[in-house]
C-alpha cells in the first residue's frame, strides 16, 4: 500500500515538502509507503519542544513514566506477529526474526518501566559532623538517539525507554532504509500521556539530518549506533559542543573452535551467528577460527550446513535467510566475496545472487577457507553472509587471532574445557564473550558494548544504561541544632 506518513514533532504529525519511496528488499516491485524527510527547520522545532517538555517531565509521577513504558512494551509484545511482519517486509530478516525482535522491543519498555520504580540513591555522612549527604540521579537533558538500519526496532527501543524512563526528552532519527518500523513504533508512543514535545520522530539522511543534530548545542547527549566514520564524526560534533555521547560501531568477531570442542555445537553456533539476520548483525561472526585438528571436519559441515539454508523472501515461510537490505549492500557483499578470492581464500559454497521468485537482493551463504587474519576480509565489517575460515595450531594462537583487531564488541569459543573456557573469557579483548554459544544474541538485563573502535562512552542496556542518561548530584545538608 503506497500511503505516505509524516514525521512526529511536538505532538503532531507534520507535512514536509520531500518524501522518500521505502520498498521492499525481497520485492522491489512492493513499495511500503512514502515517508517524509525532515528538513533542519522542523529539527529546530522538535528540539525547543524537547527542552519545554522535558523539563515538565523530570518532575512528573514515577507511575506516570511506569505506565507510559508498560503501555509501549504491552503492545509492542501483543502485536509482535504483525508488526514482526511490517519489519520483515522493509528490512529482509525472516519474519520469526522479524516478529522476535519486535517482541523483544517489547521487553526493553517493559523492563525501563520497572527500572523507573528502582529510584533509590545514596546517602552518608560527611567527614564534618552535623553533615549529612544525599546522592542520586537526575536526567541529561534533551537526548537525540540516531538509531540503525540492521535492528530497526530493538536498537531504538533500548535507547529510547531508558532515555524516557530516567525523565529525558528524546529526538529519534532512525535509519533511513527502515522508515516504516520507526513510524509503528513513533505511532504507540504518540498514544501515551506524555508531554507534548518529549518525543518525536524525524526522518531523514543522516549526512544532512544527523549532521545537524550533532552539531546542535541544543541536544545535550547523543547515543549513535552505526559506521565508525560516522561515529567519530559525531563524536568530534559533540566534543565541540561539549555534548554528551555514546558510540555503538563497528565489528569483527570471532569464534574460535577448539579440538576439544562438540563439533555440532561449533556448527550450529557458526551457521546462527554467521548467518542469522543475513549476516546483518553487528554481533555476526564473520571471522572462524578452528583448530587445525578438527578444521577438515568441522569445514566439512559447515559447507554442507550453509549449503542447505533456505534463501528466500523474508515472509515466506521456512525461509531461514532473506535479502540483503539494499541494492548498494548486495554490490558490497559481492564484492568483499571476489576480494577474499582474490586475496588467496577458497570459495566452497554460496556467495552468489541468486534470482526467487519476485524480484529482491538474494545472496547465498558464503563460506570462505584457507583465509589469513591480515587479510582485509579479516580486518573489515561485511554485514554480509559471508563466514572467513582460518586455521590455527593452538589455542594460544587462536586466541592471540581473536585478538588481533581494531574492533572489540563480541567473541565466542567452543570448547569442553573449563579452564580454556574460563582463560579465554578473561583474556579476551571484547565487550561481550560467549561460551559454547553463537557471537550473535544478547539480554537485555544486562549491559552490552565492547572496546576499540567497536564502541565509545558508556555502556548499553540493563541499570548502566543510567550511567548515560543520568547526571549525579551531591547534595550536603546541615541540619538544625537540637532545640
Amino acid at each position: 500500500m503506497d500511503e505516505r506518513h509524516e514525521n512526529f514533532v511536538n505532538g503532531e504529525w507534520i507535512t514536509s515538502a520531500g518524501t522518500m519511496e521505502n520498498r521492499n528488499p525481497s520485492d522491489i516491485t512492493d513499495i511500503i509507503g512514502r515517508y517524509a524527510q525532515a528538513d533542519t527547520s522542523l529539527i529546530d522545532r522538535a528540539i525547543d519542544g524537547a527542552q519545554s517538555a522535558q523539563k515538565i517531565w523530570q518532575h512528573s509521577g514515577l507511575e506516570q513514566r511506569y505506565t507510559a513504558l508498560m503501555s509501549i512494551g504491552q503492545e509492542l509484545m501483543e502485536r509482535a506477529t504483525e508488526l514482526g511482519q511490517l519489519l520483515a517486509r522493509e528490512e529482509g530478516k525472516p519474519a520469526a526474526e522479524g516478529k522476535g525482535e519486535v517482541y523483544r522491543s517489547g521487553q526493553f519498555f517493559t523492563y525501563y518501566a520497572a527500572e523507573v520504580l528502582r529510584q533509590i540513591g545514596d546517602t552518608a555522612d560527611s567527614v564534618r559532623d552535623g553533615i549529612e549527604i544525599d546522592v542520586r540521579r537526575e536526567p541529561v537533558g534533551t537526548v537525540a538517539i540516531i538509531s540503525p538500519w540492521n535492528f530497526p526496532m530493538a536498537t531504538a527501543a533500548w535507547k529510547i525507554a531508558p532515555a524516557i524512563a530516567f525523565g529525558n526528552a528524546v529526538i529519534w532519527k532512525p535509519a533511513n532504509l527502515v522508515p516504516a518500523s520507526a513510524v509503528a513504533l513513533a505511532e504507540i508512543i504518540a498514544r501515551q500521556d506524555l508531554p507534548k514535545g518529549l518525543f518525536s520522530l524525524v526522518m531523514g539522511p543522516g549526512g544532512k539530518i544527523g549532521q545537524y543534530i550533532a552539531d546542535n548545542p541544543g541536544i545535550d547527549a547523543i547515543s549513535f549506533t552505526g559506521s565508525v566514520d560516522v561515529g567519530k564524526q559525531i563524536a568530534t560534533s559533540c566534543i565541540g559542543n561539549l555534548t554528551r555521547v555514546q558510540l555503538e560501531m563497528g565489528s569483527k568477531n570471532a569464534l574460535a573452535i577448539m579440538d576439544d570442542g562438540d563439533l555440532d555445537t561449533a556448527v550450529a553456533c557458526a551457521l546462527n551467528g554467521a548467518f542469522g539476520g543475513t549476516g546483518q548483525k553487528c554481533t555476526a561472526s564473520s571471522r572462524l577460527v578452528v583448530h587445525e585438528k578438527v578444521h577438515d571436519a568441522f569445514v566439512e559441515k559447515l559447507v554442507a550446513g550453509a549449503s542447505a539454508m533456505v534463501v528466500d523472501h523474508a515472509l515466506k515461510e521456512g525461509t531461514q535467510i532473506g535479502p540483503v537490505v539494499s541494492a548498494h549492500q548486495l554490490q558490497q557483499n559481492l564484492d568483499y566475496v571476489d576480494l577474499a578470492k582474490q586475496e588467496g581464500g577458497e570459495l566452497l559454497c554460496g556467495g552468489e545472487q541468486v534470482e526467487r521468485e519476485t524480484e529482491g537482493y538474494y545472496m547465498t551463504p558464503a563460506v570462505v577457507a584457507g583465509t589469513r587474519n591480515e587479510w582485509r576480509v579479516n580486518r573489515e565489517e561485511l554485514f554480509a553472509p559471508i563466514a572467513c575460515v582460518i586455521k590455527v595450531n593452538s589455542y594460544e594462537e587462536a586466541l592471540a587471532t581473536v585478538n588481533d583487531t581494531n574492533f572489540g564488541l563480541t567473541s565466542g569459543i567452543v570448547t569442553e574445557s573449563l579452564s580454556r573456557a574460563t582463560h579465554f573469557r578473561r583474556n579476551a579483548r571484547t565487550g561481550c564473550v560467549m561460551v559454547n554459544l553463537p557471537t550473535a544474541g544478547t539480554d537485555y538485563h544486562v549491559p552490552f558494548g565492547g572496546r576499540g573502535d567497536s564502541s565509545y562512552g558508556p555502556r548499553e542496556q540493563g541499570q548502566y544504561a543510567k550511567d548515560f542518561y543520568t547526571t549525579v548530584k551531591t547534595a550536603y545538608i546541615k541540619a538544625g541544632l537540637p532545640a
